[in-house]
């Protein structure tokens, strides 16, 4: 639907829509939020001003739907494990996924939503929130299988503070993974808590 008339898109201007987004999310990853400029996102897409604005009313509103296909775009990446997140196994399967993208990104770029939300934490309350909305939903995927292992009692911890945990040691070792350009930070930081959380389980991969 568009933000601008209110009105459902058709199947052209919804690809449309994505296209302009897409390019925007690409064009603010690469050289940052600031940076971008709606005429940088025009010559990108090849689409018209008219066009974009026919979307996005402004720059604001495009940077939202940047934060929103970002959240999309990280969620898809992991869902095949995200559902699998209630043994050990699983959670160590998922770490492997995330360190394997790393390496295969050659440790450039960080997270994307976390890359979002250190530009606008101080100065677009809005972006933050969205941004933090977007962390919630990460946080929530991973609790639920820490609360499916608790409720079947194969895990004697708290499972809103480690989901809580273990994103943080995520996004804090996906910071440092970029700086030094090698993935040692994220998988030291992600196989700490994942030892703990095993700790509590009783050492059970069930």
């Amino acid at each position: 639907m568009s933000r601008v008339t209110g009105k459902r898109l058709t199947a052209k201007g919804e690809a449309t829509r994505r296209r302009i987004v897409a390019a925007a999310a690409q064009l603010m990853y690469e050289q940052g939020i600031t940076a971008t400029t709606m005429e940088d996102v025009r010559v990108a897409t090849g689409a018209s001003s008219s066009q974009i604005y026919h979307y996005f009313a402004d720059k604001q509103a495009l940077l939202l739907a940047v934060i929103d296909y970002q959240t999309e775009a990280v969620l898809d990446l992991q869902a095949p494990h995200l559902d699998h997140l209630d043994t050990i196994t699983g959670l160590r399967a998922w770490r492997d996924l995330l360190v394997e993208n790393q390496k295969r990104l050659q440790c450039r770029g960080g997270c994307p939503i976390g890359t979002l939300g250190s530009q606008t934490a101080e100065t677009n309350p809005e972006a933050r929130l969205a941004v933090a909305s977007g962390y919630l939903r990460w946080e929530n995927a991973i609790r639920a299988g820490l609360t499916t292992m608790h409720s079947r009692g194969n895990l004697t911890g708290n499972p809103d503070d480690l989901a809580l945990a273990l994103l943080t040691a995520l996004q804090g070792g996906l910071l440092m993974t970029q700086i030094h350009r090698n993935v040692r930070p994220l998988e030291v930081a992600l196989d700490t808590v994942l030892d703990h959380i095993a700790s509590l389980s009783g050492g059970s991969r069930e």
